[in-house]
């Protein structure tokens, strides 16, 4: 059995259809081969072996380039953080900053509610509950003794 080239290995690589079964596109090349006289004999194993290494080829091309675009990602990433390390500090104001207006009530601004009186009407402060109660006979505005 005679051992197939580089090139003619490639060649068998590059005829074989994703949609066809191997050994329908190796028997156009080995009728082709028939016809012009030479005769080879390609087993299964062989058939294997090559989608095998093309298979290879595949997932070292897809690890290769997963390799290359995470390093130029890292590239870009290092540029950009040696830009903002290097870049000017924003400067201060040079205004000093206004007062702020007192909390205005923004409803009433708009004219939804009523307006809110600005000083709430006193209410009357509720008796302590930790004083004991008034004696029956006691004013009521007494002093506690």
């Amino acid at each position: 059995m005679k051992r197939l080239s580089w090139r003619e290995r490639l060649l068998r690589m590059n005829q074989r259809s994703l949609f066809g079964t191997a050994s329908r596109s190796l028997g156009r090349t080995a009728a082709a081969r028939e016809m012009s006289g030479e005769l080879e004999d390609v087993s299964t194993a062989a058939i294997a072996r090559a989608e095998a290494v093309q298979r290879l080829q595949v997932g070292l091309f897809g690890i290769g380039a997963m390799v290359l675009l995470v390093g130029l990602a890292s590239i870009i990433g290092g540029q950009a953080d040696r830009i903002d390390e290097l870049a000017a500090p924003e400067a201060a104001p040079t205004i000093e900053p206004s007062v702020a207006p007192a909390q205005a009530n923004p409803l009433a601004d708009a004219g939804v509610v009523p307006d809110i009186a600005a000083e709430p009407s006193p209410s009357p402060s509720p008796r302590p509950l930790d004083l004991p109660p008034p004696r029956q006979g006691a004013p009521v505005d007494a002093a506690p003794q």
